[in-house]
């Protein structure tokens, strides 16, 4: 090295990271947001006041809790964690699947999910030099559990990650399918129940009872997705392991506080996700109704995937961008995904107008 001269990116860093884009968030400054799966209700006033009143009492002047022992128990009671089970808290759902993927790394075996399905489970595989395969799913999304079990079978995984329900198609599976996964796999099976408000099953009460389950939620879907909050619940001897990868104060004081808050009004957030549930049977009845739709995927989550006709998704995300609509063309994240188009479930405002512009860029497209 020649004096003077400093290293470049390239010079250090793995190619295959620095082939991978930056996860991009579009801007919806001035647009209907109806592409990021938020619960569109805020909290009622006399709710808000209450909870920027309890902001007021931590110290922030001191670290958190780094154990979160207050959240934690309320988190139990509320979620109905088993009481047999460790609990463990994440920075978002992300920074748990950072810590499951960072703690099988040096195992030589890899990470399986089925695809489509959430992206940060190869992006986070990846970044951290783990080996990831991806098992596709059926033309009509449901999981192929033959071509899945061979995968398990052939690859013998450190983990498999299987969101119930699925993001971004909706689907939840069979109970019974997600467990002859976990019985198959001689790894750990993550289940990663971030629609699980919206949702007609959970594997919650078996987390710590079952080997080699592991189960993941967040709050975010719920209506706190600005506290990044998840949480990982499975036997204790793995949570008691995963811990060492844990960030100390990984949960600010405000989060905690927030989330805790929140959970002691869980009424208004169930009728939020009950309200949100009804809407996305009225969505997915007028979605099935409207011409130049040509497929809807049912959803147990706060979110429907459709398709239009062939070609057409790119300009049929742009027409609705025109019309101040934001949803998530999510055509070219996978074969299967051609010309999909992702919309969250928002208030029947939101969907009357979603769904009038969406009919005006069909008729345009």
């Amino acid at each position: 090295m020649s004096a003077g001269r400093h290293d470049r990116p390239e010079d250090l860093m793995r190619p295959e990271v620095l082939a991978q884009p930056a996860y991009a968030v579009a801007d919806a400054t001035g647009l209907l947001k109806l592409d990021a799966m938020e619960n569109p209700w805020p909290w009622p006033g006399e709710l808000e006041a209450a909870w920027l009143e309890a902001l007021s009492e931590p110290e922030l002047n001191r670290y958190p809790d780094a154990a979160a022992r207050d959240l934690a128990a309320r988190v139990r009671a509320v979620e109905a964690v088993p009481e047999g089970a460790g609990l463990m808290f994440g920075n978002g759902s992300d920074e748990l699947i950072q810590i499951l993927i960072q703690a099988v790394a040096g195992s030589g075996r890899p990470v399986i999910a089925p695809e489509p399905g959430f992206v940060m489970y190869g992006v986070l595989a990846r970044a951290l030099g783990v080996p990831f395969r991806g098992v596709s799913l059926r033309p009509d999304f449901a999981l192929d559990l033959d071509a899945l079990l061979a995968a398990i079978r052939e690859e013998q995984p450190a983990i498999v990650f299987l969101a119930h329900p699925n993001n971004p198609t909706g689907r939840l599976e069979d109970p019974a399918t997600v467990q002859a996964v976990i019985e198959a796999n001689p790894g750990i099976t993550v289940v990663d129940e971030a629609y699980a408000p919206f949702a007609g099953h959970s594997f919650m009460p078996q987390a710590g009872g079952t080997a080699g389950l592991l189960v993941m939620r967040t709050v975010s879907k719920l209506g706190l997705a600005g506290t990044r909050l998840g949480y990982l619940a499975a036997e204790s001897a793995w949570i008691d392991a995963l811990d060492r990868l844990r960030l100390p104060y990984n949960i600010n004081t405000l989060t905690q506080r927030s989330v805790r808050f929140a959970l002691d009004h869980r009424d208004v957030l169930d009728g939020q996700a009950r309200a949100i549930v009804a809407e996305r049977e009225r969505l997915l009845q007028a979605l099935e109704a409207l011409a130049g739709v040509t497929s809807v995927v049912p959803s147990q989550a706060n979110f429907v995937l459709f398709r239009v006709g062939e070609g057409q998704g790119a300009a049929v995300f742009a027409g609705l961008r025109e019309r101040g609509v934001l949803i998530k063309d999510v055509g070219r994240a996978h074969p299967l995904l051609a010309d999909h188009l992702r919309v969250t479930v928002g208030r029947p405002e939101d969907n009357d107008r979603f769904l009038e512009a969406l009919e005006a860029a069909l008729e345009r497209s």
